[in-house]
């Protein structure tokens, strides 16, 4: 009797099994050659591992903390509204200032919203708030190769965790995120020259120092 009921079991598991892989394998047999094992990320790794070697991780990681300190990254909205007001405009334009000194970096703009409303829409206002930001910033000068509005957070990354209407959660955020590869000097991988050619140039156009000048 001990037999027949494990063999049942047996027997079931795998008509469990096969149902299973038919199904797999009907949607393998239709879709695109290796999307089932594409999450996504696919290559990211690699990429990591390049950016890493070249010197490229650590100055796109220095330029963007140095972009932080020297300027205001975020941008704020009224509610449910994508229209940059004077201050929004303001920002806008000193980011501008700062990115046409590097011609060879590459930025990505971020979308926020507070979290009335479903995310869904905000997701979607976010993106366009996003978008709005990248558009002043080209009309400013700025290559638009350059500029990338992102699938934004929508409302999951509140800086105040409130349910209400909360003018510092309706904001974009704009980051360094690296480099334009066709530039000759990114090709040279001279990193740093892109990051402290502004500092160079203001020591140079001081001029030299008379001995007279000099301290004991």
């Amino acid at each position: 009797m001990k037999y027949v009921i494990t063999a049942a079991i047996a027997a079931a598991t795998l008509s469990a099994c096969s149902s299973a892989d038919r199904q797999v394998g009907a949607a393998s047999f239709f879709t695109e050659a290796g999307s089932t094992i594409d999450s996504g990320d696919f290559g990211e790794a690699t990429m990591n591992n390049r950016l890493v070697q070249t010197g490229a991780q650590d100055y796109t990681i220095n330029l963007a903390r140095r972009f932080a300190a020297e300027v205001n990254t975020t941008v704020n909205f009224a509610f449910n509204s994508t229209v940059l007001d004077a201050d929004a405009r303001s920002t806008l334009m000193q980011q501008a200032d700062w990115i046409r000194q590097f011609p060879e970096v590459r930025f990505k703009v971020y979308g926020h919203t507070d979290l009335v409303g479903s995310q869904g829409y905000n997701r979607s206002l976010g993106l366009r708030r996003a978008q709005a930001a990248v558009a002043f910033l080209s009309s400013q000068g700025i290559d638009r190769s350059r500029l990338e509005a992102v699938v934004s957070f929508g409302e999951t990354q509140p800086l105040v965790v409130t349910d209400g209407r909360e003018r510092r959660n309706r904001r974009t955020v704009t980051e360094v995120t690296g480099f334009v590869q066709n530039d000759p000097l990114v090709l040279n991988g001279k990193y740093a020259a892109i990051i402290f050619r502004d500092y160079v140039d203001s020591a140079s156009s001081e001029g030299t120092v008379s001995a007279d000048e000099l301290g004991g």
